[in-house]
């Protein structure tokens, strides 16, 4: 019995809270994707029981209704009928869902949106910058070779211009343009200013600046203009090498600058005006307003740790604070700390605390690698985690941790423990700058170091394991049984498919390729590779068969083939998912890709369209698997029958 469009929209619609309870709503190969403005209005046991809903989950501030390919867009066209709204792209609903966000969410998003596009470049130089430091630590005689000096200038080459990379990635999240954004990024680390590693060396100061009272000159713009003790217009002369917070701020900043003056300014003139200003007000306001506050930010965060380090609460509250430090690019001016103490009695007990907080991070990051089942996130907390060991932190904190914030807190609660136990055990080390596993080198007792790790790093890992819940993302999730108020999404049963054979009276044999056979017919394998049951795709929605029963293909080639005769259903605006309609209303969903929708159709060359009559064998989609790989997400093509319920004799 086909579905009734009508009726199935309009008891969505009844038991979301009505049409003014809907912001913006619009639909993919698969789903129809609702922003609701108050989800309590939601009836959940009523919405799941619905004719033709198949599935429901929430993620990113949307409602996600699965309805199946060919089925959606009817369903959409009806609810846009009832409802009486305009259609809406996935963009639109995105952006309405995110407006919805508390402040902090959205703070934190951005944060990981910068930092996730570069997490290849720092996790590679962080992985060298450990391995070089250890191996001049190891071998005195290597620190003096050019090797190690080539190394260590490959290696140190992210960190030392990362504000340039934070403001590129930071651009493009913003909306800004990303080569203004790459001026004010290498403004902040211009040759012409102090290296910012340096603000604490007066030796360094007095030999840059040719001075020897061992303080950083100003440039003062308007003046001594003063407003109480403030100079107005102060600027002083020291980048930002290592921050990140800072350049994020003014890139933000730069952006919003450009939209209003892009808006206002005549377009004539526009290509002369909006970019000169741009860059004048923002380089303004980064090293006259962000300068001074962040500086004054760092004088209070480093008088408080020198009196909170010489106690065991001390130690405790500092061993949590310190990746918070981190995430605010301060940790770097701990340096003044530990040469002080070097200078004082020849022995640096800050390092301990670091290097409890460092390993902390990696212990959390490490959990979420081995705990977390998407195949993405795997490869980014995996090598996040061994950097952090090393002593690296910033790709576990802001390309893993920081993102889903738990682990980051389990971090800093791991940290605290092992830096009370530093503080105890009076651990130190001779030296600075490194932590870590390279840390060894260093440290005073070996064992007691030893424990100190295994604390931190230890309690971190057990937390994150425990209480930690993947946040299964869209193209990922799979619907739970959903009670009212229930969130949680249950791990996907891998029950086998029916296998029973098509019916006699119509004498079809089952040919070669054929992937998929019910009595209304059979349906080939669409691209050339290995085939696997759909229990076996690295999806929790396709693998858990909500979405009808079929196959995965690891693909040896970048085309799709018509598997059977019939009608375009259905081409994904984002190109990756065409949906066929068979005989006897068989519903083919190929999908190329998990989570292959964020790419936006790049790579994908769709030569059908909705409505087109197509037969067996006939090219329909090229998709470019480099892309595919290079965007980090599995090329597998998900071949599925969608409404494979309908039908008593499937064979897998």
């Amino acid at each position: 019995m086909a579905l009734d469009y009508r009726k199935c929209a309009e008891e969505i619609v009844s038991n979301i809270g009505g049409r003014e309870n809907v912001a913006q709503a619009a639909h993919c190969a698969t789903r129809l994707r609702l922003v609701i403005k108050d989800n309590s209005k939601i009836d959940k046991k009523k919405l799941e029981a619905v004719e033709g809903v198949k599935g429901m989950f929430e993620n990113s501030g949307q409602l996600q209704l699965i309805i199946g390919t060919g089925t959606v867009n009817k369903v959409y066209d009806q609810f846009l009928a009832v409802t009486g709204m305009t259609a809406a792209t996935k963009d639109d609903v995105k952006a309405a869902a995110a407006a919805k966000q508390p402040a902090w969410k959205k703070m934190l998003k951005s944060v990981g949106d910068v930092f996730v596009p570069i997490l290849p470049a720092i996790v590679a130089s962080g992985l060298m910058m450990g391995v070089v430091e250890a191996l001049g630590k190891a071998f005195p005689e290597f620190a003096d070779t050019d090797w190690y000096a080539f190394l260590d200038m490959v290696a140190n080459t992210a960190f030392a211009f990362l504000p340039v990379i934070v403001a590129v990635s930071a651009a493009r999240v913003f909306g800004g343009n990303i080569y203004l954004a790459a001026v004010i990024g290498l403004m902040m680390v211009h040759t012409g200013l102090l290296n910012g590693w340096n603000v604490g060396s007066e030796e360094a100061i007095n030999s840059f600046f040719g001075v020897s009272n061992g303080k950083i000159p100003t440039w003062n713009l308007f003046g001594n203009l003063k407003v109480g003790d403030y100079v107005v217009g102060s600027i002083s002369r020291h980048g930002y090498q290592g921050h990140v917070i800072p350049v994020m701020i003014a890139v933000w900043f730069m952006s919003k600058i450009e939209k209003w003056l892009h808006d206002h300014v005549n377009e004539m003139i526009d290509l002369f005006v909006v970019p000169i200003t741009t860059v004048f007000v923002t380089a303004l306001f980064t090293f006259v307003v962000i300068g001074p506050v962040f500086a004054t930010l760092e004088n209070y965060v480093l008088d408080g740790a020198k009196w909170l380090v010489k106690f065991t609460p001390g130690a405790f509250v500092m061993g949590a604070l310190y990746p918070v430090t981190v995430v605010m690019g301060l940790h770097h001016m701990y340096n003044v700390i530990e040469a002080g103490m070097l200078s004082a009695d020849g022995l640096n007990t800050w390092m301990p605390i670091a290097s409890a907080a460092n390993f902390a991070q990696f212990g959390a990051c490490l959990a979420v690698g081995i705990k977390c089942r998407q195949a993405k996130l795997k490869t980014v907390a995996v090598p996040s985690a061994l950097s952090a060991s090393l002593g690296i932190t910033e790709p576990a904190i802001f390309g893993v941790n920081l993102r889903f914030m738990k682990p980051f807190v389990y971090g800093m609660i791991g940290a605290a423990c092992g830096a009370v136990f530093g503080a105890i055990a009076k651990i130190g080390a001779t030296a600075y700058g490194v932590t870590g596993i390279p840390g060894y080198l260093t440290i005073n007792n070996g064992v007691k170091y030893t424990i100190l790790l295994l604390i931190s790093g230890g309690v971190a890992f057990a937390l994150t394991m425990v209480l930690w819940k993947e946040e299964v993302p869209e193209a990922a999730a799979a619907t739970a049984s959903a009670s009212a108020g229930a969130s949680s999404v249950e791990e996907p049963k891998k029950a086998e498919p029916v296998a029973c054979e098509p019916k006699a009276d119509e004498g079809k044999e089952i040919t070669a390729n054929t992937v998929i056979s019910c009595s209304a017919g059979e349906i080939g394998q669409p691209t050339k590779g290995k085939v696997i049951p759909y229990t076996e795709i690295n999806d929790p929605t396709f693998a858990s068969g909500m979405m009808g029963q079929g196959v995965g293909i690891e693909p040896d080639e970048g085309i799709v083939y018509a598997p059977m005769d019939g009608e375009i259903s259905t081409v994904a605006e984002s190109k990756h998912a065409i949906g066929i309609t068979g005989a006897e209303d068989m519903e083919l969903l190929i999908h190329v890709g998990i989570d292959t929708v964020e790419m936006k159709g790049d790579g994908f060359t769709p030569y059908v369209s909705e409505g087109d009559n197509v037969v067996k064998g006939q090219k329909l989609l090229e998709f470019d698997r480099a892309k595919i790989k290079a965007a980090g997400k599995a090329e597998t093509v998900v071949v599925l029958l969608t409404n494979s319920d309908d039908y008593e004799n499937v064979k897998i």
